[in-house]
């Protein structure tokens, strides 16, 4: 059982928050699957089977005494936790959330700022300022940056910290970010920086951020000599995942965010794999109910990494599985050329086969990860045109690089399993990196195909990565 004590039931949602991150109260949430407590993935309540929840208290460490704090009854179906001290949080994971008073919970201050951009502000712009002003108590300030990860840099960044200062935004302001993964890090960090830290909430509005990006506060920007590299660990308030939203998400982004959801159940989650080997047109389909499940149990994987290693002194790492090989494609081709889940991909794919060749996992499981990611819509080989030199130049900056020793991410063992070493020669590096890189560019619209070549079964429609 969940080591909280229970007070009292309701018939909706009360949730118990912490004050402020000042004080020892953190946030205390009904029913929620709290990281390191697998009970809650074996059999998880899917949208729409209304659970009563209760409300929790927290057990005063002096005195033996009890207390609660709980805000107005809400509704909503499920809630993971991200146990971090007093800067835990919750990530809520549901249809039809009631924005306002799920945000409103978690603003302490007078003032928020939206960060969103050119692609959402139509969308749910309008949507998430009239959630955080309702009642009159929040004023609500906008910025819409231009979409894309090419414009994931400091320069775009300054129109986040221009408009918190031409609004006069202090210390109490909370910056909200709507949008994917590229809003998500940049806000993150935004917040981070301004004043040297301000509060900020996660509103993800894509696969890749709800499944993956949003949880665990990692932000940072680009900068064209490597993905990522300049950025702070820095948590959210909370994560409000409302599936709704992907409605309006383009088919390709869809199947971009899956490669990190199908990297979970390769790394550390046998059993995910497994469904998602009989569920991945179900994701494809939009049905809700697979969706949400998708996203809460990669929440689950992810809170747990993340509370036992915040800021990736070794297991969080193992997160980046096929990261060092897809950042290297995303910089080579130039920021946007291909979406950050379809790099991962092919670059999944590149560890998996590395794995096999220092006889750490079976041919097998790669066949299967092939198989999965292809279902999923994904490349799984890299683009022509790169070249194992630029390869091997772009790795030499990556993040998990260690008194210039390369370190990668690669499967060791059963399904689920992985390790995250240097322990590979480099001549062994080179043959990988001869037989999977394609330094020749093919013809004029013929790439698609190639990604798809080593492929030994049939697909039915091929994208087109642009």
């Amino acid at each position: 059982m969940p080591p909280f004590t229970v007070t009292s039931t309701l018939a909706t949602y009360a949730t118990c928050i912490r004050s402020s991150r000042s004080n020892n109260s953190r946030i205390c949430l009904p029913g929620v699957a709290r990281a390191g407590i697998r009970t809650h993935v074996g059999a998880p309540a899917f949208l729409g089977q209304r659970r009563e929840l209760q409300c929790v208290t927290k057990m005063s460490a002096k005195k033996g005494q009890t207390s609660a704090r709980c805000s107005a009854a809400i509704t909503t179906e499920r809630v993971v936790e991200v146990q971090l001290g007093d800067r835990s949080y919750p990530i809520y994971i549901g249809s039809n959330l009631p924005w306002n008073k799920l945000l409103q919970a978690h603003i302490p201050g007078k003032t928020a700022l939206v960060v969103t951009n050119t692609t959402i502000a139509p969308l749910y712009l309008d949507r998430c300022v009239a959630a955080l002003s309702e009642g009159g108590k929040i004023r609500v300030e906008t910025v819409v940056l231009p979409d894309g990860e090419e414009h994931k840099n400091m320069e775009v960044l300054m129109k986040v910290f221009d408009k918190a200062l031409e609004c006069r935004l202090d210390r109490k302001t909370t910056f909200v970010a709507l949008g994917g993964g590229v809003i998500g890090d940049m806000t993150g960090y935004a917040a981070a920086s301004y004043q040297r830290g301000v509060n900020f909430i996660q509103i993800p509005t894509t696969t890749m951020a709800m499944s993956d990006s949003s949880v665990g506060g990692k932000t940072g920007v680009n900068h064209p000599l490597g993905k990522n590299m300049i950025g702070a660990f820095y948590q959210p308030q909370c994560v409000m995942i409302d599936v709704d939203t992907l409605t309006s998400l383009p088919d390709r982004e869809l199947a971009s965010g899956l490669a990190e959801v199908v990297k979970y159940g390769l790394i550390r989650d046998a059993r995910f794999f497994e469904w998602m080997e009989e569920n991945m047109g179900k994701l494809l389909a939009r049905d809700q109910e697979a969706l949400a499940y998708a996203i809460e149990r990669s929440c689950i994987n992810k809170a747990e990494v993340v509370a036992a290693d915040e800021k990736e002194a070794g297991l969080r790492a193992t997160l980046n599985l096929g990261h060092t090989f897809g950042h290297a494609i995303e910089n080579n081709l130039g920021y946007g050329a291909w979406l950050h889940g379809e790099a991962v991909s092919a670059g999944m794919v590149m560890a998996a086969d590395m794995s096999a060749r220092l006889g750490w996992i079976d041919q097998e499981l790669v066949d299967r990860a092939e198989r999965l990611l292809v279902q999923a819509n994904l490349p799984v080989t890299t683009p022509d045109g790169l070249g194992k030199e630029k390869f091997l130049d772009t790795m030499s900056v990556d993040k998990k690089v260690a008194d210039g020793q390369l370190r990668l991410i690669l499967l060791k063992g059963a399904l689920g399993e992985c390790v995250f070493t240097g322990d590979f020669d480099d001549p062994n590096l080179m043959k990988h990196l001869t037989d999977s890189v394609h330094p020749i560019l093919l013809e004029e619209g013929k790439n698609s195909q190639k990604i798809f070549a080593n492929i030994n079964y049939e697909v039915t429609e091929i994208p087109t990565f642009k």
